[in-house]
């Protein structure tokens, strides 16, 4: 009997082994934001579904899977209803509207929770979904109800979104204010439309598993969901996952429906079988290849700095920020730190060749930031963003 080649067993067992640890091995939270009602995931929907009914007062809550054209068209609804759309884009072309906007018109109710809504509806609503730059960013911005039987003392703190986004009221006479943030801004209102009502709120995030099971916020959604009359109500999945379930969207399942893929996909795992067997065997020493040693040290700073930022340790990060630009600033110019007075800026101005505004702008940015308790992202971002212009403003600074 032939003694098997070493080579095949060592790749057998390398892929066998590569198999069994990730088969095994914990999967990671995969954080990414699906707003899908069969997601278990932080950012999935599925824990707000299951207890929609309840919130509803009905045994189930339908779901759609079909353009909101389609929808509203081929499917018989009982009168009146509530549409429930949850998602990160609500796109509704003008098709989709002319069917919308006469649903509501007849005494039907729409919930949306979006970001970024279509400006044609806005514009027939009177408002305006403001999408604000990220630099804005603010994670500790907190929300809350008008209504003062639902507010919380404390405000409602989401802080997976930086909460820069609102809207803009173009038309009070027919809105209501349900929501604002911190700032005063609305993120949650009510437009009477005919005998209906659409609720327009911008914040998604908050209906998710994560926010819907935390103690600290998980009211939030259901007190926002309150406003909805308890009538048969439909949810939507087509802005999230498509208008084909899960079985209809399998790419295997096409590929082996069609003879010429069909043929084609046993070919290919014919021919990486002959290659495993075949082209396993060495037939010359492999040469290696030297690389030339390569400096990391900037490498290294960049992920520190990375880690520092996403773990959320910004006071840390703007702090040593600050001390490495005076120790820069100390090397180049020969000067005294410790007291960022007048004279400091003065002269700062002439060996630097800014403007004695800028000078000014910067050394107070860094005051106020020594004598703070606690920085925040948003103090972070500003400090960075002045330091970095007065570096671009000064020749030769590096």
């Amino acid at each position: 009997m032939p003694k098997p080649n070493k080579y095949i067993l060592i790749l057998l067992t390398t892929i066998t082994a590569y198999v069994l640890v990730e088969y095994y091995r914990p999967k990671p939270i995969d954080w990414k934001p699906t707003y899908q009602n069969d997601d278990k995931i932080p950012f999935g929907t599925q824990a707000l579904y299951e207890l929609m009914p309840g919130i509803m007062k009905q045994s189930s809550i339908p779901t759609t899977r079909l353009p909101i054209y389609n929808f509203l068209t081929e499917t018989q609804l009982s009168t009146p209803s509530n549409y429930v759309f949850i998602c990160h884009d609500f796109e509704a072309g003008a098709t989709d509207l002319k069917k919308l906007l006469p649903y509501v018109q007849r005494g039907n109710n729409v919930f949306i929770s979006t970001y970024d809504l279509p400006d044609t509806l806005g514009k027939v609503l009177g408002f305006k979904a403001d999408l604000q730059d990220p630099t804005k960013a603010d994670s500790t911005l907190r929300q809350n109800f008008v209504n003062p039987g639902l507010r919380k003392a404390a405000g409602y703190n989401f802080v997976h979104d930086d909460g820069r986004n609102y809207l803009v009221i173009k038309k009070p006479e027919r809105i209501t204010i349900l929501g604002r943030n911190a700032r005063r801004e609305p993120v949650f209102i009510r437009v009477q439309y005919g005998k209906g009502q659409f609720f327009i709120h911008n914040l998604p995030i908050a209906f998710t598993n994560y926010y819907v099971l935390d103690k600290k916020t998980s009211d939030y959604s259901f007190k926002a969901l309150s406003y909805l009359p308890a009538l048969p109500t439909y949810w939507d999945e087509y802005q999230k996952q498509g208008r084909f379930d899960e079985d209809q969207q399998s790419i295997f399942r096409y590929i082996r429906s069609q003879p010429a893929l069909n043929w084609a996909y046993y070919l290919v795992i014919f021919g990486l079988v002959l290659y495993a067997i075949f082209a396993g065997k060495r037939t010359q020493r492999i040469i290696p290849v030297v690389e030339p040693p390569t400096n990391t040290s900037l490498d290294f700073v960049k992920t520190v700095g990375r880690m520092y930022f996403h773990q959320g340790d910004h006071d840390n990060m703007a702090r040593k920020k600050i001390q490495f630009f005076l120790a820069d600033l100390r090397e180049r110019y020969a000067l005294n730190t410790n007291l960022l007075d007048k004279e400091f800026i003065e002269t700062l101005a002439q060996k630097s060749g800014v403007s004695l505004d800028e000078a000014s702008e910067l050394v107070r940015l860094l005051r106020s930031a020594q004598k703070s308790i606690s920085l925040s992202e948003f103090d972070l971002l500003t400090l960075n963003k002045a330091i970095e212009k007065f570096k671009l403003s000064e020749p030769g600074f590096s």
